[in-house]
């Protein structure tokens, strides 16, 4: 008896021995279930005042995702306009919790960051987008409508600074002074950040800083577009116009150089440019030029890759965004302003 025990024994040791050998990983579930909300302002109105922006607007709770094993998820807020089926999502907040208390002014920032018009209620749809890791799929949430009226005010958004020894020549303050450094602008509130940064002569080098100071700054210790704490100086060899974009939910960043130009049936092409000039004293971007009734973008580098469009016609550009009207032929002075955000333009009748 004691022998069949024993092998016994040793025979369910070898399975569970087997099994575990077999095992690779989690086991994704056949059933997944993206997350779901328990809680949310589905179908109400919000007039939001800036005497109440300390205050909440509403609390959010959602169910977490379920695909077969305990799993730690990211989970983004989206917001869009309803009815436009999230076609050009928003970010209105990000968080590793299952829930998220949104404040009256938190709202009202991210509603005008958007580009939604400030006295005027406008309907959004939110979701819930979860991302696990590379082994599952992004879930989404069904989405909630519900209304919203913001308020105006300048808003303003989160910075990172570039000070570096090309400021003074540039007409940013005194070099290496983070204090008077153009600035990198966060506009979705989500670590990343993206600017214009004029750099007048050659051979130029310079950090990114956090704070109008030196008590943390990045450097890249490689040049190969990572950061690193208190990294080398990060050098550009050509005098230029810089678009610079940074990440520091990972430490990366990207660095273009542009010339802008003006195209459109108004200037006479959608095919070749018309030069602008840049202005170092008013840190913009001029061209005084003869218009007929039609429309315009402005473009950098004499390509599509990157241009600027304005979706909502007032004078706010969006990346990509839809053709600018003029609706009167005669001669402008059009003024393209990166240098600060949200980017803008003006066209001005002579």
């Amino acid at each position: 008896m004691k022998k069949l025990n024993l092998f016994i024994f040793a025979l369910a040791g070898l399975f569970i021995f087997t099994s575990c050998e077999d095992s690779v990983g989690p086991v994704l579930s056949t059933d997944i279930q993206a997350p779901s909300f328990s809680n949310a302002p589905s179908g109400e109105s919000f007039v939001l005042t800036e005497e109440t922006s300390d205050e909440v607007a509403f609390e959010l709770e959602w169910r977490k995702p379920g695909v077969g094993f305990r799993a730690a998820a990211t989970y983004t807020i989206e917001m869009a306009e309803s009815g436009t089926e999230f076609a050009d999502p928003s970010n209105l907040a990000q968080t590793t919790n299952n829930s998220l208390t949104m404040t009256v002014g938190q709202l009202n920032n991210r509603m005008l960051a958007t580009g939604f018009p400030a006295n005027v209620e406008t309907e959004i749809d939110i979701r819930v987008k979860a991302e696990i890791n590379d082994e599952v799929e992004i879930l989404y949430s069904s989405p909630v409508s519900f209304a919203v009226t913001p308020y105006f005010v300048d808003v303003n958004y989160p910075e990172i600074y570039v000070p570096g020894g090309y400021q003074s020549a540039s007409g940013y303050g005194n070099d290496w002074t983070p204090e008077d450094a153009p600035p990198l602008t966060s506009i979705e509130d989500n670590e990343r950040y993206e600017g214009y940064v004029y750099m007048a002569n050659a051979a130029n080098e310079f950090k990114f800083t956090p704070e109008r100071n030196w008590d943390v700054d990045y450097g890249d210790n490689g040049a190969d577009g990572s950061l690193e704490l208190q990294g080398a100086n990060i050098a550009l060899p050509d005098a230029g116009y810089y678009k610079m974009n940074v990440n520091m939910n990972t430490l990366t960043y990207s660095i273009l150089n542009t010339d802008w130009g003006l195209i459109g049936d108004a200037t006479g092409s959608w095919d070749n440019d018309t030069d602008m000039t840049y202005d170092p004293v008013e840190k913009v971007w001029a061209l005084d030029i003869t218009l007929a009734t039609g429309y315009i973008k402005f473009r950098a580098n004499d390509a599509w890759d990157l241009n600027y469009g304005d979706n909502e016609g007032d004078g706010i550009l969006e990346e990509g965004g839809s053709d600018i009207e003029v609706t009167a032929s005669g001669n402008y002075t059009v003024v393209l302003n990166l240098g600060e955000a949200p980017y803008s333009y003006e066209l001005i009748q002579n």
